[in-house]
């Protein structure tokens, strides 16, 4: 087995450690391809009586959101020749001699106890068509949740699959250079805004992974010279340190269905690494692989009956399928090329995402398991770290721009893709959270 070759990209838990580089700053997001013919949408300036938005353009943040996606062209507003704020109040040949196909309008009112209310609605231009009107209630403070809620609300009306917009991304950024080095474990807004760090240490921080209900983040921290796992609840700042034990405490990734144990890679006295679960009650541990091969990163199926694992057992990085029991047997998944890792999967279980070899180089693929066919939907040196948006059409990765460390989205069709970039610094190792309730 030849350990160097397993450990090559910096996916792999070892190899991370020797990243460099980093900062906490703001993402910017820029689009870098999008559809060749974008829907033509126009989104109203939402009419405001209600100081308590704090200004927040709610119309503006939709704009961005969808023209993010890189499937919408909105209508710049200084070209609009009226502002309605009522589907009532549209003069349909108006908007549509402007060569748009929808039309978003909305208000910004007063609600109770110091809440605000939104209220939208869309228009089919096409055939005048009212195809949603919803009111979102929030707090000034969880207004830009809200303004994400719409638009989730208008890009499944359009395009009949649910948005991702009212989610969070976690991952970690690194400032400075070896051997002085701040490690930062960020939780921020899908769209890159909001960013708090949630946990820091001189030592590294790694393998960020949610809980089902999102209200957890695992995690693999080095604060005490030795590698170890530890869960935060991210609403108190409350901590806990699951395992430490000797050698390897890596990979944590939560059951999606129970939510009650962790998937883990630890070592054996051997030095061995296997797969592991472990009850978050108690840190009762349950050995699942028994290979003298290296077997990581692995992932529950969204059953939880599941695991989805890299191993080399087979003479080179692939990925292998087994239950989510003790002394599971294992199948193996991926047959094409001599390097799969790092599995993910999609919400409805029918697609992996994986870092894949091609041609000298790390990219992200997505393979539909039914027919065992891979797609390659990166195209940079050093992609990996792939994870699903809960809506499954999108997913998050850590690649390289100029030498730096950075975050990017393409969408699972490969038609769409944008970078979310820091101002300064490295960024990487993404996981998209859950849907919020």
């Amino acid at each position: 087995m030849n350990d160097r070759k397993l450990l090559a990209p910096a996916a792999w838990l070892l190899a991370s450690l020797a990243i460099a580089g980093a900062a906490w700053a703001q993402l910017r997001i820029e689009i870098t391809s999008g559809v060749t013919d974008p829907i033509p949408i126009a989104i109203v300036p939402f009419a405001r009586s209600v100081p308590g938005d704090g200004g927040l353009d709610v119309a503006g943040i939709v704009q961005r959101d969808l023209e993010g996606t890189g499937r919408f062209r909105a209508m710049a507003r200084a070209d609009m020749i009226e502002t309605p704020s009522r589907a009532g109040d549209v003069v349909l040949a108006d908007w549509r001699m402007a060569r748009n196909d929808y039309l978003v309008v909305g208000r910004v009112l007063p609600g109770e106890a110091g809440a605000v209310q939104i209220e939208v609605e869309l228009v089919n231009l096409v055939n005048g068509q009212r195809l949603a009107g919803q009111r979102f209630v929030a707090g000034p403070a969880s207004l830009r949740e809200a303004a994400h809620k719409v638009s989730d609300l208008v890009y499944e009306k359009i395009l009949g699959v649910p948005g991702a917009f009212a989610t969070r991304i976690a991952y970690v950024a690194v400032d400075g250079q070896p051997p002085r080095q701040t490690y930062r474990l960020i939780v921020a807004d899908a769209d890159g805004e909001g960013a708090r760090t949630v946990s820091e240490s001189p030592l590294p921080l790694m393998s960020p992974a949610w809980s089902p209900d999102g209200e957890w983040l695992a995690y693999v921290s080095f604060e005490s010279r030795s590698s170890a796992i530890w869960l935060q609840r991210l609403r108190t700042g409350e901590r806990r340190r699951l395992l430490a034990r000797p050698g390897i405490n890596g990979s944590p990734t939560f059951d999606p269905v129970r939510g009650d144990r962790l998937a883990v890679t630890l070592s054996t006295a051997s030095g061995n690494l296997d797969i592991y679960l472990v009850a978050l009650a108690d840190g009762a541990l349950t050995r699942v692989t028994s290979d003298p091969a290296i077997d990581t990163e692995a992932v529950f199926s969204p059953d939880g009956r599941s695991l989805y694992f890299t191993s080399d057992r087979a003479g080179s990085p692939q990925i292998y399928r087994a239950d989510a029991a003790a002394n599971a047997s294992a199948t193996r998944v991926t047959f094409t090329g001599s390097y799969n890792a790092r599995p993910r999967l999609s919400p409805d279980g029918k697609q992996l995402a994986m870092v894949t070899l091609a041609g000298g180089s790390y990219r992200v693929a997505v393979q539909d398991l039914a027919t065992g066919v891979a797609r390659q939907l990166t195209k940079g040196p050093l992609d990996e770290s792939p994870s699903f948006a809960p809506n499954g059409a999108m997913l998050i990765y850590a690649g390289r721009d100029r030498g730096q460390g950075v975050l990017a989205t393409v969408a699972v069709d490969g038609l769409t893709t944008q970078r979310l970039k820091a101002d300064q610094g490295e960024v990487r190792e993404p996981v998209w959270g859950p849907r919020r309730p």
